[in-house]
């Protein structure tokens, strides 16, 4: 199950309030800002982890998706843009 990030009715960021054990549960409780890696789409945060799995080459992974590179540079500049902006 894909955790939800933005609220299904005002699509504001959403927080984490409860987090708990399964082996012991223990609960905590408070009010968490997620992580930036967990406000990206699924499809965002894979592109990173192949950017990080193809050494940080670009080339590579517009050659392993059979893009090409400025397709792949575009997508890469969009999700830096993103990012900026989240923090």
């Amino acid at each position: 199950m894909k955790l939800p990030i933005f609220c299904p009715s005002c699509e504001n960021s959403l927080n984490v309030s409860q987090m708990k054990c399964n082996h012991c549960e223990t609960e905590v409780n408070g009010n968490y800002e997620l992580p930036l890696y967990l406000k990206l789409s699924r499809e965002e945060q894979d592109f990173i982890l192949q950017f990080f799995l193809s050494s940080g080459s670009i080339k590579e992974m517009a050659k392993q998706q059979e893009l090409s590179y400025p397709t792949m540079r575009n997508r890469m500049d969009d999700l830096i843009d993103k990012i900026k902006n989240l923090n």
